[in-house]
């Protein structure tokens, strides 16, 4: 049996500091005492309630976290450890306990199931699921957690029915299911969720009738439950929601229902969307809804006249189009009209020119008069619109009235005329930003070529009031800054795109202030802050724009190691918490005298194991991302063949989406091509050195059982593209400028690779299919062809058997022992 000896020290370990050990102990006998002494150690450092620590760890045991977000869930104290995700009241409760109050992980590539433990989480007011790819059913025990508050689970694929139990949760604020695959009824128990002012259930698979009960939740504000298969009639009870600003039921089939006129006293609602419901009858008169801004009744079976009563003046959107509309249209004089469509109805009469006459156009403005496949046979007025109005006549005898001068332009197929939203085009100097992908210049800083890192944002209006955005875009960016305590200038709206919904998803980018100490970036609590606002709804309500969802807050760059969770909220807690670690560290220590004598036996073991763990070569290479292989597998669609852009003797290159929705290029060693790990991160950390507009730049790597380089894609492909005409058929051709443009920029990638670089790089193949196109035609140099869509043609005019991506260039300070 092993005997271990303690050669006479004083041992400095708390309250027993000084105290001299000298004898000759049996290991299994000190092991003993030492185990004591941990159970002593650790339950001085428990804080957390017992029952929900045991809850967390079922709780992960259901998930399947390919992305290891939740590695620390196993750590210490939950509140005192700070899990990922896990957020603790600041103070112990009543039962002298810490308890969880708030669970966040979105978007963090889970899959599994939920765990009914979820239930003995009594005291949490926040459980965040979003975006994720959980399976299985909602588990009933969530409605045993009272005090929630908001329960967001969308953006998975949940399936089953919506528990009855869930209508237990009476200080629930907000209830998001949308885009998973649940069916069954809607509970008539949520009924008894009083407190709940919004209700997502839209885009699953929700049949039967819309309960009547819903009617009780006096506090409703939002009810979202188009794309379903419900069916029977509109409750016309729902008349009774006084607070109801939003109700969008479009997609489902309430066959034979009618549109109850009670809802004319919903005198709170901006927007009424009902489109594709099976719906028959009249239309009631909703003009005595004040702020009326959205009403979308179309492809339904409705019939009669279009009420003749005028709705609200903020009306943006009147769309009843592809029903069974008959008689004239009433007068229209809406001033913030945006979209008016009555195409395919039966509709006949006069068509005046006042529906635009008194409309003041600002520059953003747009208007789409959509009247197309009626039976309208003349024109009142003068036809002649702005700019800003598109007119359709299609399908209307008035289109063969050739008395009607300039009637012709109106009745072929109309593209839009207004302008479409603009950016700012502040030229700085190439060198004066780093030129990688986190940094950037901030377009509407007062400060000129103000560089900085921002926080990048996915973001969705899911029931906008508006059909077309750029003339709201200056308040929407008033709304954003003013509920985060931002200056306009730190708003950059990167790009906006309308979705089937309609929703409108955007990307916004938010750039520190100029005046900070640290004015490149965000500090880590300012971070924190923000994303705390964006998780927790802390906007101030807007039912113009809707309600809102984060669907993403991707932490990249120089943020990319923040730990936005770990915050100690008080100096008395962190007090606490460091008295914990102290008697976590005493214990750990003692442990650690144990097995450093114990391993001296067995030295020549740890000898092989060092060196067999030696060959695993890790290098932190800075700005370089890491990516999981399960990262650049979901980007690439699994490396489907559909997503191949080329192929070299180094292996295929994949065009691929990242989380953030950013385009890259994936670059994947085959087996034959494996470099050594050493050999490898040290060809990427000379990469990571060249930083300039025009080279094609390294985003990360990946060295997870595989090679993959992951580089910016350049969506217009390559100079040779453009130049041998394969792009000119389907993008057009290269003017006089832009091909100057390019050689200039072509250029000065290739002599800072020459001149500037460290080490500089000679680069031995230019050539047109080495220069690529960026989306503004920007020129960048590179090596291989890793954006190129089809194969290059060689010099006889035939196909090559495949892509060259074999890196040529070559470092200066080689070149002599080259010559030799």
């Amino acid at each position: 049996m092993f005997q271990v000896f303690l050669y006479s020290s004083s041992l400095p370990f708390g309250g027993f500091s000084g105290y001299t050990v000298m004898p000759v102990l049996r290991i299994h006998g000190y092991a003993l005492a030492v185990s004591f002494c941990l159970i002593i150690f650790i339950a001085a450092s428990q804080r957390t309630d017992p029952s929900e620590v045991n809850a967390l760890i079922e709780i992960k045991k259901s998930l399947i976290d390919t992305d290891n977000n939740l590695k620390n869930w196993n750590k210490g104290d939950p509140c005192a450890a700070n899990w990922t995700g896990v957020w603790c009241f600041d103070k112990k409760l009543d039962d002298g306990n810490f308890h969880v109050r708030e669970i966040y992980l979105m978007t963090m590539n889970l899959s599994g199931s939920l765990s009914p433990q979820l239930g003995q989480l009594s005291h949490l007011e926040i459980l965040d699921f979003m975006w994720n790819n959980l399976t299985g059913t909602i588990p009933k025990e969530i409605g045993n957690i009272r005090s929630l508050k908001l329960l967001l689970l969308n953006g998975n694929k949940l399936s089953g029915s919506l528990p009855d139990e869930l209508g237990q949760l009476s200080n629930l604020n907000r209830f998001q299911v949308d885009e998973n695959q649940l069916s069954g009824p809607i509970p008539e128990s949520f009924a008894n969720m009083t407190n709940v002012k919004h209700l997502h259930l839209n885009n699953n698979s929700f049949s039967g009738e819309l309960p009547s009960t819903l009617s009780k939740l006096s506090n409703l504000m939002h009810l979202l439950v188009d794309n379903n298969n419900l069916s029977g009639h509109l409750p016309p009870e729902y008349s009774m929601l006084d607070g109801l600003a939003i109700l969008q039921l479009d997609n489902n089939n309430f066959s034979g229902s009618e549109i109850p006129s009670a809802y004319a006293n919903l005198t709170r609602l901006v927007k009424l969307s009902l489109r594709n419901c099976s719906l028959q009858g009249a239309i009631p008169d909703f003009s005595s809804i004040p702020k009326l801004t959205y009403l979308d009744l179309s492809w339904n079976q409705i019939t009669g006249p279009i009420p003749s009563n005028k709705v609200a003046d903020s009306m943006t959107t009147f769309d009843l189009s592809n029903n069974r509309l008959s008689g004239s249209i009433p007068h229209f004089l809406y001033p913030h009209l945006q979209k008016l469509s009555l195409a395919n109805n039966l509709l006949s009469g006069s068509i005046s020119a006042n529906i635009w006459l008194n409309m003041s156009f600002s520059a953003n403005d747009k208007l789409t008069i959509d009247l197309q496949n009626n039976s309208f046979s003349d024109v009142l007025g003068n036809l002649n619109p702005p700019e800003n109005v598109t007119l359709r006549l299609s399908g209307n005898p008035v289109c063969n009235n050739s008395n009607i001068q300039s009637i012709g332009q109106y009745c072929g197929p109309e593209a839009d005329k207004a302008a479409q939203d603009s950016t700012n085009s502040t030229v700085c100097p190439v060198q004066s930003c780093p030129v990688d992908f986190f940094y950037e210049y901030a377009p509407s800083s007062p400060v000129p070529c103000f560089c900085a890192a921002p926080l990048r944002i996915g973001y969705r209006l899911k029931s906008p009031s508006f059909s077309y955005f750029a003339p709201y875009r200056t308040s929407f960016e008033d709304y954003i800054t003013r509920s985060l305590d931002l200056d306009l200038y730190q708003l950059s709206i990167d790009s906006v795109a309308w979705e089937e919904g309609p929703r409108l998803r955007m990307y916004l980018k938010l750039f520190p202030s100029y005046n900070d100490s640290r004015s490149n970036m965000f500090n880590e609590s300012e971070v924190r802050r923000i994303k705390g606002i964006y998780s927790s709804w802390h906007f101030p309500r807007t039912d113009f724009f809707g309600p809102c969802e984060l669907l993403n807050f991707t932490l990249l760059g120089p943020y990319a190691n923040l730990n936005i969770d770990s915050e100690k909220k008080n100096n008395s807690l962190g007090i606490k918490i460091a008295a914990g670690i102290a008697a976590a560290a005493s214990a750990l220590a003692i442990s650690a005298i144990i097995i450093f004598l114990i391993s001296r036996r067995n030295m020549k073991y740890q000898k092989i194991f060092r060196k067999r763990m030696s060959t695993n070569v890790s290098i932190k290479i800075d700005g370089m991302k890491t990516f999981t292989y399960k990262e650049l597998a979901i980007a690439t669609n699994k490396f489907n063949i559909s997503t191949k852009v080329g192929q070299g003797g180094y292996g295929n290159v994949y065009k691929g989406i990242l989380s953030d929705e950013t385009f890259v290029a994936v670059k994947r060693a085959e087996k034959g091509s494996l470099q050594g790990q050493k050999e490898f991160l040290t060809e990427i950390e000379l990469l990571s050195r060249l930083h300039h507009r025009n080279l094609v730049s390294l985003i990360g790597y990946c060295n997870e059982g595989e090679q993959m380089l992951v580089y910016e894609f350049m969506p217009n492909g390559t100079l040779r593209d453009w130049i041998s005409g394969k792009s000119r058929k389907t993008k057009g051709s290269l003017n006089f400028s832009m091909r100057l443009r390019i050689a200039m920029g072509a250029a000065k990638g290739i002599l800072y690779l020459h001149t500037e670089a460290n080490p500089p790089i000679f680069h031995r193949d230019i050539k047109a299919s080495n220069i690529l196109l960026d989306s503004k035609f920007t020129a960048k140099v590179a090596d291989f062809g890793l954006s190129r869509l089809v194969l290059d043609l060689d010099e006889e005019g035939t196909a090559p058997k495949y892509v060259s991506t074999v890196v040529k260039g070559t470092p200066v300070s080689l070149l002599k022992e080259i010559k030799e």
